[in-house]
């Protein structure tokens, strides 16, 4: 299994089935809520404005369940952050360490410079990713700070430049 193989699919939250918002809740609760050892409202109010991207694998690649391996959220500005922001990034335990988490942001990156273009994007990120979301092209914004009992930093990607030529 490799990031090649995952199907990307973004959806407004007024277009998500049932059934995708059960697996996206299920699998931020596992991770955020039950292995972070986190007890706080995950669902935040901020979902039925936002777009989210899900990253799933074919039933045929190593019959991993569930098979959504990998999710983000792209909030609009002005919502959470002044800019837009990507939020609730989260691979699947069965399939970390496979490239999927890098796999996932560029994806997020991509989808959300199409949504907002020549916009800057900002995320909130545990401090012990503060390296990997930097190697992405994020930069410090701001102090840390705690959220929910986990050291965070703000971070920000600078607005891509849109050629006049």
């Amino acid at each position: 299994m490799n990031s090649e193989q995952l199907q990307w699919k973004l959806v407004h939250f007024d277009r998500m089935t049932a059934d995708e918002l059960y697996e996206a809740l299920m699998l931020r609760q596992r991770v955020f809520v039950v292995e972070q050892q986190c007890a706080f409202l995950e669902a935040d109010g901020v979902d039925p404005y936002a777009w989210h991207l899900f990253g799933s694998l074919p039933v045929e690649v190593e019959n991993i369940q569930p098979l959504l391996a990998a999710y983000l959220r792209i909030v609009p500005p002005g919502r959470r952050f002044e800019e837009p922001s990507i939020g609730r990034v989260v691979t699947a335990p069965e399939v970390r360490r496979k490239g999927l988490g890098r796999a996932l942001m560029q994806e997020g990156i991509r989808r959300t410079r199409e949504l907002y273009p020549g916009q800057a994007i900002k995320l909130s990120a545990q401090r012990y990713l503060e390296g990997f979301y930097g190697s992405l092209g994020f930069i410090i914004n701001g102090e840390p700070y705690e959220e929910d009992g986990i050291p965070h930093i703000n971070m920000v990607m600078a607005q891509k430049v849109v050629s006049s030529q």
